[in-house]
């Protein structure tokens, strides 16, 4: 049958089978891990530390990647080219740093929480502002991959026109913080690695479906492909460039900013971030955590390119249709809903089915860890801590049940700011990743000055570190253009200058100022 008899606009019924059928595993696994109830918190929030390496590396990429770079990847090449990839050079160097000093203290406090480190070295007060600090940049960077997790259910359910209006937005984030909700609630930390293991398959499978399809589609040789490719980016430059050489700070993926920015921003992710850190905690041992991160960053790199393969493939689909048996059809009117206007146009019949069931994984590969990792948080660091010292005795069963509670007070929250997303990243007018990145630094400016300073010098107490996280969020708060554009007396040349580099270097500078804060407090002994 040809391809044109397989394929609808919009959802057939075929395709409703192969969703529901997705519903089906992802309900049936939580069954499975309810059967077994956590017997503590170190059972609830870390899997007893028996999850294995490969499990954990896999639930760090799909927990990394998310919607936005299902929908965000897709759109970068569409409307670029493959410097995004660059990115990873920073990434694989955080995981180095993160590996050798990181994790070995980690394992060390022998916590749930990454940020019994910080009372360790400057107090209870450290930890407890940290933890804050982490909660809140969580809400802000998950919220924002919620909204973008919402992007294909409200296409899904309302249409392609209707699909990214703000009310049919609303309506989606809500089922989705509803289903990660009750399927993060069944096993902790453990159900939320395998689910990932299980949606990152998925993930992947829906990506080189529509590889294979799109290539199959054509009616020239490969070799034209490229050449069309080599001319088709930004003024005529290739869709293929990988390294971008420049020395602007404007620009979002130069080298200079992949080594130091991005290494920055992959230490604060993975290092200084409970949602991913915790994954760590949960292997056998330090040096199985530091194996996972490693094997995780590593193997993100290829799930990457799969993606933004996609985004220059659509181009060729989009802007050079004659080249393809697909015939002239009407480009998206935006580039994020590109990849999710080729699936619900192009796409044939049960395999549509599948490409938007990883679309609702990755969705809710998001939620489930973060919710979960905000929960671990508040009661390491704050209930458990105010129990004791009030001398009140709790047992573990207790903190668990508390635990949960936190879970469902912590996915309604991030539901609501969700919600908010819808008209920040309009005002930002970025591309989805660009906007989702930029959220990610309002907590790690300073989170990674503050752990600095712990790991790598001998100074620091309780107040300075409080005051750093303080100036570290207030430091990325100022930097955003909504604040630029509230404000007329800023309208200045320099100033206008400054608001346009990319947030990289803001997060670098914010990082210094907030490491120097820090540094400020009286020398601790070791």
């Amino acid at each position: 049958m040809p391809l044109e008899d397989t394929v609808n606009q919009g959802f057939a019924l075929l395709d409703w089978v192969v969703l529901g059928g997705y519903f089906v595993v992802l309900g049936v696994t939580g069954v499975i891990f309810s059967r077994r109830t956590p017997k503590d918190t170190k059972d609830y929030f870390l899997g007893g530390r028996r999850m294995p390496t490969w499990a954990v590396s896999i639930s760090i990429v799909a927990t990394s990647l998310s919607a936005v770079t299902f929908i965000g990847a897709p759109q970068e090449a569409y409307k670029g080219n493959l410097t995004y990839l660059a990115t990873n050079i920073g990434m694989v160097l955080a995981a180095m740093i993160i590996a050798l000093l990181f994790i070995p203290a980690f394992y060390k406090s022998q916590s749930a929480s990454i940020y019994q480190l910080l009372e360790t070295r400057f107090g209870p007060g450290a930890r407890k502002s940290a933890s804050v600090a982490f909660m809140l940049g969580r809400v802000l960077a998950s919220g924002a991959r919620i909204f973008a997790g919402a992007i294909p259910a409200s296409i899904l359910l309302f249409g392609l026109e209707k699909g990214t209006d703000p009310g049919h937005l609303m309506a989606a984030i809500a089922i989705l913080t509803t289903v990660g909700i009750v399927y993060t609630l069944a096993g902790g930390i453990s159900s939320v690695i395998w689910s990932d293991v299980i949606q990152f398959g998925i993930l992947i499978g829906a990506a080189l479906c529509a590889i294979v399809l799109i290539v199959g589609s054509f009616n020239v040789p490969l070799t034209e492909i490229i050449e069309q490719l080599k001319t088709g980016g930004p003024e005529e430059t290739s869709k293929l460039r990988i390294f971008d050489l420049s020395l602007d700070p404007r620009e979002r993926y130069s080298l200079p900013a992949c080594i130091i920015g991005f290494t920055l921003l992959g230490i604060g992710s993975y290092g200084t971030d409970q949602d991913l850190a915790q994954r760590l905690l949960t292997c056998k041992s330090s040096k199985d955590g530091a194996r996972s991160i490693i094997q995780g960053i590593l193997l993100g790199i290829p799930t990457t390119a799969i993606f933004l393969s996609v985004g220059l493939l659509l181009w060729i689909v989009y802007q050079r249709p004659e080249l393809t048996t697909l015939g002239a059809r009407e480009a998206p009117d935006e580039s994020m809903t590109v990849f999710l206007h080729y699936i619900l146009t192009e796409i044939p019949a049960g395999v549509r089915g599948l490409m938007m069931a990883g679309l609702f994984a990755a969705g809710l590969s998001s939620l489930n860890s973060a919710i979960n990792a905000m929960g671990a948080a508040f009661v390491s660091d704050l209930y458990r801590p105010s129990t004791e010292a009030r001398e009140i005795s709790k047992s573990d069963r207790h903190f668990v049940v508390v635990g949960r509670m936190a879970v469902v007070c912590w996915g309604v929250i991030l539901g609501l700011f969700a919600m908010v997303c819808i008209y920040w990243q309009r005002a930002e007018n970025d591309t989805l990743i660009g906007f989702a990145l930029s959220v990610m630094t309002f907590a790690y400016a300073g989170l990674i000055g503050v752990f600095f300073t712990a790991l790598f010098t001998k100074r620091g107490s309780s107040r300075s570190a409080i005051a750093a996280l303080i100036a570290g969020f207030v430091w990325m708060l100022i930097n955003q253009r909504f604040v630029y554009n509230s404000m007329a007396f800023l309208d200045r040349p320099w100033i206008t200058d400054w608001y346009d580099i990319h947030f990289t270097w803001k997060l670098t500078v914010g990082v210094m100022i907030s490491m120097s804060i820090c540094m400020m407090g009286r020398t601790q002994k070791s």
